[in-house]
């Protein structure tokens, strides 16, 4: 199974687009910050207009996509004079309709959802991303196509909304995600998206370790393994991955104890080895500083959760 294919099994995810908000010229509209695993995402169909996240500021253009894995609370702005007017929102059968106060011909017509992952694997992949990503036509001939094709979609059927209708978009938002996460870098800051590699050599290293963290990997392994020399494969995979390759390595186990914790009747001494590791007392403490939790109680907590 591909990387991005098995990120998104491993974090259980469910997609559920919110709003279609159809806002005028002048228009602000805040956005919460996010419960806890749940990450938000946004999705441009016409028009432009700002979105604000922390001190970064994302000029929008039809076909955009942004996901915010921090979830932090942030701000959509249309140009228009005078004072900002704000919101309201009308509910319907599959999502909410968002419009400006006091009407007006809409300038923007924006998708607003987010993803929810459990508290294993999934909040690891997202923290381990940039605070947020912006993807826009332009990147490639197959990006473009891909988004201008799901936002065609996206909006007949949110015209539509009728029976199946939170289904189709809620998948079609699964299908938007794995576009992001195999084709994205980061925002602003150019931060390294792995899970977009685009090193052969370092992303064959990123898929053995994702399909066997078990394994006795070493520096001198993987390079041997993607033809290069210890120097060079420590130099691109930081700079692939915007993390080592000890890190990265822990990540991947983590995530892999964290779902055999929770699928699986093995012990954390049998989670522990599956993943590498031969002390228990050391996955422990890698659990711990990975998840903030033991291996046992992140377990129990994990049964109470699916009660």
């Amino acid at each position: 199974m591909d990387t991005v294919s098995r990120l998104l099994r491993m974090a259980d995810l469910e997609a559920v687009l919110e709003k279609h908000c159809l806002l005028g010229a002048g228009t602000r509209m805040d956005v919460a910050r996010s419960r806890a695993l749940t990450v938000p995402f946004h999705v441009l169909l016409e028009g432009e207009c700002r979105l604000y996240v922390g001190r970064e500021v994302f000029e929008l253009r039809p076909g955009d996509v942004v996901l915010i894995p921090s979830g932090v609370g942030h701000r959509v702005v249309t140009a228009g004079p005078g004072r900002p007017r704000g919101t309201v929102e009308t509910e319907g059968a599959a999502f909410a309709t968002q419009l400006s106060e006091r009407g007006g011909d809409p300038v923007i017509d924006l998708f607003c959802g987010h993803y929810t992952v459990n508290a294993g694997p999934g909040a690891l992949l997202f923290r381990s991303l940039p605070g947020a990503i912006h993807v826009s036509f332009g990147q490639s001939a197959e990006t473009d196509e891909v988004l201008r094709g799901l936002s065609f979609l996206m909006r007949g059927e949110a015209l539509r909304d009728g029976s199946g209708t939170a289904a189709i978009l809620s998948a079609l938002s699964t299908v938007l995600l794995a576009m992001v996460l195999r084709t994205a870098r980061g925002a602003a800051t150019a931060d390294a998206l792995w899970t977009a590699v685009a090193d052969p050599g370092i992303a064959e290293a990123v898929s053995g370790i994702l399909a066997n963290p078990g394994a006795d990997w070493t520096i001198e392994r993987l390079s041997r393994q993607v033809a290069m020399s210890r120097a060079t494969f420590l130099r691109r995979f930081v700079r692939e991955t915007g993390t080592t390759a000890g890190a990265f390595l822990t990540r991947a186990r983590m995530m892999t104890a964290a779902q055999l914790l929770t699928t699986s009747d093995a012990t954390v001494a049998v989670v522990a080895g599956r993943v590498g590791y031969q002390s228990e007392s050391a996955f422990t403490r890698a659990f711990r500083a990975e998840l903030g939790t033991t291996p046992a109680r992140f377990r129990r907590e994990s049964v109470v959760h699916r009660l």
